[in-house]
């Protein structure tokens, strides 16, 4: 998938209130970069940063599947500026994916939060 198909995919799959701007800065195989910015003056809360994880898991195993096992480990404060999320598959078995993410603060130099998930497909 390039990245056009995917950032197509995301902006029809995914509600308003969970785009954030979303941007797909690379997309090769099962890895995935996406760029989030926040609206104008506002600041990352903890249930936007997880719906960024969302979509970023489900970027990288695809957008038909849902989490259905998730650990996150926050490493630093979210910072007012954009958020880079780098996402893999691990594994694939049968109807389940394991992936993971990586939340960055404006660059990719120290991470802010790290997930690992579980993910079923969908019908």
């Amino acid at each position: 998938m390039t990245e056009d198909e995917l950032q197509a995919l995301l902006e029809k799959a995914l509600p308003p209130s969970d785009r954030h701007d979303v941007f797909v800065e690379e997309c090769q195989d099962q890895d995935v970069r996406l760029r989030f910015s926040p609206a104008a003056g506002e600041e990352w809360t903890t249930a936007a940063l997880l719906s960024l994880v969302d979509t970023s898991l489900r970027a990288a195993s695809g957008l038909e599947t849902r989490v259905s096992h998730l650990g996150v480990t926050v490493l630093r404060p979210a910072q007012a500026a954009d958020v880079i999320s780098l996402s893999r598959v691990i594994r694939r078995d049968g109807d389940s994916v394991h992936a993971e993410a990586w939340l960055f603060a404006h660059a990719v130099v120290e991470p802010m939060l790290h997930a690992t998930a579980t993910l079923r497909r969908t019908a």
